[in-house]
């Protein structure tokens, strides 16, 4: 079957390379009688068919399926949603290939579960779309804790942070939102900082996703949970980061900020107008540490209620940023022999219960092979069982 050359260009647009960064990435050398560049144009070209293993090396280097390289035409461009971390009128943030790759690889996901759902309990998830920013932030807070049935007295009853968020994720899944930990294609050398993203949320009624990245601190992830249900109520379907530039990711954080901590607690730092940066760094330290929440969360909404400067919320900023960059590079230095959890209690964590269970009742029920099964939980079909069927609970057999 002849490849379409329109394909092998529009691939690496899309993978953000250019002619020499992507004939370099596929290994091509300069000869006697052509640059490696000019090997790849030929191919772009049509003049010369590439080989099945420059194909591979292509999918590989472009975050592509080897399929894709044998359509009649470049596909159109999927609905993947806005990016919310661009402010109207404003340069778009620098394209990253590989979060380009993580927004494909979730929306194939989710197609999978919205076609489950649909054949076998086809409900709306009634909060999707149902609200405009019209709505005050502490009022649109106390609509989705209502939902949700959320206890923020239980939530920092919680003695870790992970059990806090899980049971902040537990609520949400409960509500019918899928909530997933990824920030990667499934190895580390795909890691996605924070600073890209943080979160992505999918506003579908039958099949509404939240993914947090979970590269971004543990402290964080509670808030960009409900950073991401604002975006599923609000009916927007799209990518968030840090910023704070835009109305919507403003109004978002405000709902989030609202829920985790209300503003009337903020009196208790009413002190902080007149206090030196250290008194600062420590009383927000503490102050977070008894809600389990993060620093940055409150020190944003010490800015937000005018108890401290643009300044000095920079300055915190700052500190914040330059101790996750310290803490980040600890880990790599650590033996892998130390221990931890296994790959499977890891892969289970980042999938949470609610996809998890839906592709365990799929398989039973004969709505999924093993192969799609794989597709939906980003692992290989031999590694699908071992990974739902957990050893001595019930139900794993």
């Amino acid at each position: 079957m002849a490849l379409n050359p329109q394909i092998l260009t529009w691939a690496r647009d899309t993978a953000g390379l250019s002619v020499d960064e992507a004939a370099n990435a596929l290994g091509f050398k300069d000869t006697r009688d052509r640059t490696a560049a000019e090997r790849l144009r030929a191919m772009e070209a049509g003049k010369e068919e590439p080989s099945r293993s420059v194909l591979l090396n292509m999918a590989r280097a472009y975050h592509r399926s080897l399929l894709v390289f044998y359509l009649s035409e470049p596909p159109r461009m999927g609905d993947r949603g806005q990016d919310f971390r661009r402010a109207p009128g404003t340069q778009p943030p620098e394209y990253d290939p590989t979060l380009d790759a993580l927004i494909r690889d979730i929306r194939g996901r989710q197609g999978i579960v919205k076609d489950l759902l649909e054949q076998t309990e086809p409900r709306a998830v009634d909060y999707v779309a149902s609200v405009t920013m019209d709505v005050p932030p502490a009022e649109l807070a106390q609509r989705i804790t209502d939902r949700l049935c959320f206890s923020l007295a239980q939530f920092r009853q919680q003695a870790t942070l992970q059990t806090a968020f899980s049971y902040l994720r537990e609520k949400v899944e409960t509500s019918g939102a899928f909530v997933l930990l990824l920030g990667n294609l499934g190895s580390y050398h795909t890691n996605i900082p924070s600073g890209v993203f943080r979160g992505y949320a999918i506003a579908d009624p039958i099949a509404p996703f939240i993914v947090v990245n979970d590269q971004d601190a543990p402290v964080a992830w509670a808030f960009t949970v409900l950073h991401e249900l604002t975006h599923l109520w609000l009916g927007a379907t799209g990518v968030s980061g840090g910023s704070i530039g835009t109305q919507i990711e403003s109004y978002c954080n405000s709902v989030a900020g609202e829920m985790l901590l209300p503003g009337p607690e903020m009196n208790e730092l009413r002190f902080l107008r007149r206090a030196s940066l250290q008194e600062t760094i420590e009383a927000v330290a503490q102050f977070a540490r008894m809600r389990n929440i993060s620093r940055p969360m409150v020190a944003y909404k010490l800015l937000r209620v005018d108890l401290i400067t643009h300044a000095r919320w920079r300055e915190l900023d700052k500190q914040y940023e330059d101790e996750w960059i310290a803490a980040q590079a600890q880990p790599a230095s650590k033996d892998k022999n130390d221990g931890g959890p296994s790959y499977y209690v890891v892969k289970r964590h980042r999938l949470g219960h609610a996809l998890l269970d839906l592709v365990k009742n799929s398989l039973v029920e004969g709505f999924l092979t093993h192969t799609r099964a794989g597709q939906v939980l980003g692992v290989k079909p031999r590694n699908v069982d071992p990974l739902i069927y957990v050893p001595g609970m019930r139900g794993s057999q």
